[in-house]
């Protein structure tokens, strides 16, 4: 098994702990710190249950003696996909406790997605719901099992069909903690995927842990912030920024929304005191035409987050006066760097920037395609290395070589510009893939599935601008000879393959060829470009 690490250079180890970023915590640690200081107070509420920061603690504790009693070793790997339930804490919680590593998948991956992660990480075990959505996760579980040879063990929150049921995994034999050292790996995460499936990135105890305490800080948490989780809580940003871990480290509750709609949301605010929560631009775009005619109190709600995907300045304007919180604009990547808007910047720098770099020693580079800097204003390429940001994916060493500079620069793939005063905006991306309401999708990945049907010759994948999304993934497809496959009966096929639902195209298109060079070939990127192109032409002949 090939060990997960994440190391600094020394020079840098040493800087940062001096600096008090890096303070020598352990998830296990700080969580068991703040259930021995208030016990009694509610840690996390939602689905039913309201756990308390001493029973979150404890059946940490259980689940952890349980993972050990079922022969997981610290340091092997378990697929972890969880819906917004509290069994996502105790479980993660306990894999920490355990020294196992968590790999969170989303709800929403399927077959493709979940295979991939279980092989690169060669996990032992997956942990998944009986069901959430409307999806049975039973199949999906036995055919990963079948096709990933480490997948020893299939764990289930509900009912268990033929695998270990999470109830029976809480040991009430306790057993010995597992020494866990603040610089090892905590988890791994994954990447946005901009080119291909998703990398698996390792975060530390050390670093990760910096990351959502400063956030808390910049945030205004404390122990009477109650935190509504509606985006996917094993996401990094409802995770980190601060998210659920921030709030927990900060004494704060908090609670579980099964979906971002104002249905599920509204009386959970309204029930518990919501004080702050976190969105992508789409849903927000739902909640202000939603909170127009409510009946729910909502006045509660002191900070709405926006994040994952560039909210539009017009989209902005109109959150503080007609939701009656504060804007704070996040803008942040798995693999580390974080900037924020300010609670109390001016109305300009909260609508028209997605903030500025949280921490003193977030080194940023904004470099042109010949890697040499901009001036202030002007745009160019994101690079960044910093005390959270990571210096390697893990098992990918093309990825590296591509990702980071040789003196430890991640190129994060975003185009920027940044003002005199270290605000940065963002102005796209310069790899190809679609931010599809804050869900990243990978152009190459689609290609490769569309690629896969017997009656497609070629196809190349775009971002189309759209008002609720974002972007839109448009699919240009060249059929095989004789084919009258149809754009319904692809799109059909392509979720039949067991990918993300966010992944499958929006639109359509057939053509009969790709534009190309005079010597008959053009590179993807260029393909898209011109295809892009071709769509905004038409759009604006239409209109």
């Amino acid at each position: 098994m090939i060990p997960v690490r994440q190391v600094w250079p020394e020079e840098y180890a040493a800087r940062y702990r001096a600096a008090g970023y890096w303070r020598g915590e352990t998830f296990g640690e700080w969580l068991r710190a703040r259930a021995e200081a208030h016990p009694d107070r509610a840690a996390v509420v939602g689905d039913g249950a309201r756990w308390s920061y001493g029973e979150l603690d404890a059946r940490a504790d259980a689940i952890a003696a349980g993972f050990h009693a079922m022969g997981l070793k610290p340091g092997v790997r378990v697929i972890v996909q969880l819906p917004n339930v509290p069994s996502f804490f105790s479980v993660v919680f306990g894999l920490f406790r355990a020294g196992v590593l968590p790999v969170f998948a989303l709800p929403a991956h399927r077959q493709s997605e979940i295979r991939h992660f279980a092989a690169v990480a060669e996990a032992s075990a997956y942990i998944v719901p009986a069901s959430h959505g409307g999806f049975d996760y039973h199949a999906m579980a036995e055919e990963v099992r079948a096709t990933v040879p480490s997948l020893r063990h299939v764990i289930v929150v509900g009912e268990p069909g033929p695998f270990v049921p999470l109830d029976d995994l809480q040991a009430t034999l306790k057993r010995p903690v597992a020494r866990v050292a603040p610089s090892d790996v905590a988890f791994l995460q994954l990447s946005g995927g901009s080119t291909g499936l998703s990398k698996l990135i390792p975060r530390t105890h050390d670093d990760y842990i910096y990351s959502f305490r400063r956030s808390a800080e910049i945030c205004g948490l404390d122990a009477e912030t109650v935190y509504l989780g509606v985006l996917p809580i094993a996401h990094n940003f409802p995770m980190s920024s601060p998210g659920t871990f921030g709030t927990l480290y900060a004494g704060g509750t908090v609670a579980l929304s099964r979906s971002p709609s104002p249905d599920d949301a509204f009386p959970i605010i309204e029930r518990e005191r919501v004080t702050i929560t976190a969105m992508v631009p789409p849903i927000a775009l739902v909640w202000l035409d939603a909170a127009r005619t409510t009946p729910h109190d909502l006045s509660s709600l002191r900070v709405l987050q926006v994040g994952g995907a560039k909210l539009a300045p017009e989209v902005a304007r109109r959150i503080e006066p007609e939701l009656h919180v504060t804007l704070q604009q996040v803008f942040g990547m798995a693999e580390g760097l974080v900037n924020y808007t300010e609670l109390d910047a001016d109305v300009e720098t909260k609508t028209t920037t997605q903030g500025r770099p949280m921490c003193p020693d977030d080194e940023v580079l904004i470099v042109d395609d010949d890697g040499r800097p901009v001036g202030a204003g002007e745009t160019g390429h994101l690079l960044t290395r910093g005390p959270y940001t990571i210096r390697q994916y893990h098992n990918d060493s093309a990825a590296n070589a591509r990702a980071f500079t040789v003196d430890g620069f991640y190129r994060t793939g975003d185009i920027v510009s940044r003002d005199e005063r270290g605000y940065l905006t963002v102005r796209g991306r310069a790899t190809d893939h679609i931010n599809r309401g804050g869900e990243k999708v990978s152009a190459e990945e689609i290609e490769d599935q569309l690629l896969a049907h017997p009656d497609v010759h070629d196809a190349a994948v775009v971002a189309v601008p759209d008002e609720t999304l974002g972007e839109r993934a448009c699919a240009f497809v060249i059929r095989r000879q004789q084919s009258s496959v149809t754009a319904p009966r692809l799109k059909a096929w392509i979720r039949g393959r067991g990918i993300a639902a966010f992944k499958v195209p929006d639109q359509v298109l057939f053509v009969d060829a790709f534009p190309s060079t005079g010597v008959g070939k053009v590179s993807r990127p260029e393909l898209r470009s011109q295809l892009r192109a071709q769509l905004a032409a038409a759009a604006k002949a239409e209109a």
